[in-house]
């Protein structure tokens, strides 16, 4: 106790209880400032990159994965289903890719950034409805024409293993291929574009 009547040792006592106290309270009020400045879970569904390991797709399978509230499928093509695409150009109403509905690095044959892996938007460009896939050839119901691919059964609408519209189909344009690019042999991210060489 010191001479004024003062318990200095109550008195450092109390104060580093208050500033303990303080300390939480201002940590406490600190957190939802700082946590607003990282996007929530639904910011990022409505638009941040996605990472996709493709590595157990077997050739001829299809995976599906969502980005954006979108379902994206990624097709493994076999070299066969990668022969087919030039075999089937007559009956394709845009099959160079020539509208500016795709990314640059997807305007070829297999609209893809490597033959092996188709990209796309699972959505048919016509009334938005999730296409079907349909890997077989020549099945009854598709015609002996039929090399493979997806059909939308809302509407008959076609479009071969490269997502591209048959000629004389509801669908007016090719299925969407969406920005993404590849991190390695065995790992995609979609939303972000690839660099154009």
């Amino acid at each position: 106790m010191s001479q004024d009547g003062v318990d200095l040792r109550r008195r450092r006592f109390l104060t580093a209880t208050t500033a303990a106290v303080g300390t939480v309270g201002v940590g406490f009020a600190a957190v939802p400032f700082v946590s607003s400045l990282f996007p929530s879970d639904k910011a990022k569904a409505l638009g941040a990159p996605i990472r996709v390991d493709i590595s157990k797709i077997e050739p001829g399978a299809l995976q599906r994965d969502e980005w954006r509230g979108k379902l994206i499928m990624i097709v493994r093509r076999t070299a066969e289903n990668i022969k087919s695409l030039t075999e089937i150009t007559e009956v394709l109403a845009d099959p160079e890719s020539k509208r500016e509905q795709q990314p640059p690095y997807a305007r070829n044959i297999g609209r893809s950034i490597k033959d092996e892996y188709l990209v796309m938007i699972g959505l048919c460009t016509h009334l938005g409805c999730a296409p079907t896939y349909r890997p077989e050839v020549a099945p009854d119901d598709l015609g002996p024409d039929w090399k493979g691919g997806f059909y939308c059964p809302c509407h008959g609408s076609r479009f071969d293993l490269a997502g591209r519209v048959y000629k004389n189909v509801p669908a007016p344009t090719n299925m969407v291929i969406p920005p993404y690019r590849f991190i390695n042999d065995t790992l995609i991210e979609i939303g972000v574009d690839a660099e154009v060489a």
